[in-house]
């Protein structure tokens, strides 16, 4: 038997079945909690999990204190550290007791172990191919559309929250959870850039960092129009390599629904510093969605609003 086969749950290929993509990932989630130890600590751990509210000038932001997330906070991203370690995400390092749902025979979509939600998964590519989201927007919106409006797909840019950079992967957890799902609804906040082909760019306002909200109904369409907003993005900050970005999709009422979040930098400097001055704060798409995992409890009561919009004023790239 392959290790594929050895891996699989569950199989949706996109034709027609009894269950839907989310009914086969809420079984798989079920029977991992069962079958695998690491994920039952895991949720176990966020049973225990402290949150709070940080009003801010125009928005607010919600703490989690979330010891299982560390790992995650901390972990080395830089290029020649992937190079060093085995890869936790390719199919003969996963761990024993470890199973997935196989997509479209592309992806496996893993339970995380480290979850930040009740229902959390991370979508990983068969191969062991580099972290990049414009040769890979097209099965990312797929994916959405597959999930439904009770979902959202997430992406971590390679150098600003991918914990995996050397290993293409997507996360998916429910909708309604992150403050900025609510925030681009408010249309006061939301102001047109430009219009192509029925695909609308807005810059979002007032969020204390740089908010991209991209909408279309035609697939080809939202994909060209992503592709050319991330080409202008390389332009404006002379790079050739993918500008560092995070974002959030969905798929609801036949359109869908691109949040970006343009960086400057991955972690602020406050997380390089001895001592108490130390924050772990290491923002990826959650923490940029409104959600900062703090994973240090000193950290979690210390953070204010001047210290929240601090970290996102320094991290976010604002154009």
């Amino acid at each position: 038997m392959s290790i594929l086969a050895q891996k699989v749950y569950s199989i949706f290929d996109g034709g027609k079945s009894s269950k839907g993509l989310p009914a086969l990932c809420l079984d798989l989630l079920s029977d991992q909690k069962e079958a695998w130890l690491e994920l039952r600590e895991g949720y176990g751990l966020l049973e225990a999990v402290r949150e709070r509210e940080v009003p801010c000038r125009g928005f607010t932001v919600r703490l989690q204190h979330n010891p299982g997330r560390i790992k995650s906070s901390l972990a080395v991203v830089r290029k020649e550290y992937g190079a060093e370690r085995p890869c936790f995400l390719c199919l003969d390092h996963l761990p024993d007791g470890q199973k997935g749902v196989l997509y479209r025979n592309e992806y496996l979509i893993l339970c995380n172990p480290m979850p930040v939600f009740p229902s959390h998964f991370t979508v990983s590519n068969l191969e062991h191919d580099r972290q990049a989201i414009a040769e890979h927007i097209e099965p990312f919106l797929r994916l959405a559309t597959d999930f439904s409006s009770d979902w959202v797909v997430l992406y971590n840019g390679p150098r600003c929250g991918a914990s995996a950079p050397d290993h293409l992967h997507f996360q998916v957890v429910p909708s309604g959870q992150m403050p900025i799902e609510k925030d681009i609804r408010e249309k006061k906040r939301l102001l047109l850039m430009t219009e192509m082909d029925n695909v609308f760019l807005y810059r979002v306002r007032d969020l204390g960092r740089e908010v991209i909200l991209l909408e279309g109904n035609d697939l080809m369409a939202v994909e060209n129009a992503f592709k050319n907003y991330l080409n202008e993005l390389k332009k404006a900050l002379l790079v050739d390599e993918e500008p560092m970005i995070n974002m959030a999709g969905w798929y609801e009422e036949k359109q869908w629904c691109l949040v970006i979040f343009p960086r400057r930098k991955h972690r602020p400097d406050t997380f390089f510093r001895q001592g108490e001055e130390r924050l772990v704060v290491s923002p990826g798409v959650i923490d940029m969605g409104g959600i900062l995992i703090t994973p240090v409890e000193k950290d979690f009561e210390r953070l204010d609003r001047a210290l929240v919009e601090s970290i996102y004023g320094e991290v976010s790239l604002m154009l």
